[in-house]
């Protein structure tokens, strides 16, 4: 029932060519997010490879609002915002240093059974830690 939110710096060497944050960037911080995400609910990457459990991406989108830009500090919020028995699809919000909503996008993740990459059912206490971060919409 909570969205993580973090804080990411727009770096010089993120800037591409028309002087705005490269789109590419919004992708390498949606896999920060998820990461911070899997920590927050207690299912780190670290546990989920224990258990033989692995999340593969099906699926990113992204719309672009507002550029960001070289000095903005964003603001990102990611929360599930929809869960099934083996997938889920995260929703994220991105903010400009004025607050401003620049993008908005969702990914869908499968988990995957590790050594036979077949589909694997969330077992109802995992099922459970991911309601720490689901928001319906």
């Amino acid at each position: 029932m909570n969205k993580i939110v973090f804080s990411q710096q727009v770096y010089t060497y993120q800037i591409d060519y028309v002087g705005h944050m490269s789109n590419i960037v919004y992708i390498e911080w949606m896999e920060i997010g998820r990461t911070k995400l899997l920590e927050y609910i207690g299912l780190p990457l670290n546990k989920l490879e224990e258990l033989g459990i692995a999340p593969v991406l099906v699926n990113t989108e992204i719309t672009y609002k507002k550029p960001l830009y070289i000095y903005d500090e964003a603001k990102i919020e990611i929360w599930v915002s929809k869960l099934n028995n083996a997938s889920a699809i995260m929703s994220f919000n991105f903010y400009n240093s004025k607050g401003e909503l620049a993008s908005v996008g969702t990914q869908k993740g499968l988990f995957v059974h590790r050594e036979t990459m077949k589909p694997y059912r969330l077992k109802p206490e995992e099922r459970a830690a991911f309601e720490k971060a689901y928001i319906e919409e």
